[in-house]
């Protein structure tokens, strides 16, 4: 487990948890809200990120910067693709709740290559954004032009987010959805949510 402060313009740190040997893969793992106290120790991350490993695969765990109504959160994700394009061969993003909605908005817009995401309850639009009505915070926006396999998982029981916009448009690209009995905090549900998430990224990142 190594410490990494991910460069740019904010404050962004996190948690770097690698296999043994040389992985050549890693996935950037997202926190759920950070004024509702998600952080990269977020059990649902930690879980994720441990699965990974057991899979070859390194997964960086960050902590977002000052609270940006989700503009400047969205680009801590972008630099921390970045960072991690910059060190290994294959690049995924994973992200829960609020993470898994900004998860989709910086894969879409990204200047480097991904090969998969994973979203866990996204939510359509964070409802925020520099135009004053969200719109550039659109979560099912940015499904129309992301271009690399997504993953969503979603509790049927979630009245926390709206979901099932992003469910209709991932099931319309022909992407893969899994739907789990469970509300926002899907709790009993977490070795199903890390079985599907580390096959989704063993089969995308795992070999080139």
């Amino acid at each position: 487990m190594t410490d990494v402060l991910v460069p740019g313009a904010r404050d962004v740190r996190g948690t770097l948890e690698e296999p043994d040997g040389e992985p050549e893969a890693v996935v950037v793992a997202c926190p759920p809200h950070p004024q509702h106290g998600g952080s990269r120790s977020d059990g649902r991350l930690v879980a994720v990120s441990e699965a990974l490993c057991e899979a070859g695969i390194a997964c960086l765990r960050f902590d977002y910067g000052p609270w940006d109504d989700g503009n400047g959160e969205r680009e801590d994700v972008r630099n921390a693709i970045r960072w991690a394009d910059e060190r290994y061969e294959r690049v995924g993003v994973f992200g829960y709740s609020f993470g898994a909605s900004q998860a989709l908005l910086a894969a879409a817009a990204v200047d480097r290559p991904l090969l998969g995401v994973a979203s866990l309850a996204p939510t359509a639009s964070l409802a925020t954004g520099a135009d004053g009505n969200g719109n550039d915070l659109d979560a099912v926006a940015a499904l129309s032009t992301l271009e690399v396999p997504t993953l969503i998982l979603y509790g049927e029981r979630d009245t926390t987010v709206d979901w099932e916009p992003v469910v209709e448009q991932v099931r319309e690209r022909g992407d893969e959805t899994v739907a789990l009995p469970a509300d926002h905090f899907f709790l009993g549900t977490r070795d199903e949510i890390t079985r599907r998430v580390r096959e989704f990224f063993a089969e995308r990142l795992a070999t080139a």
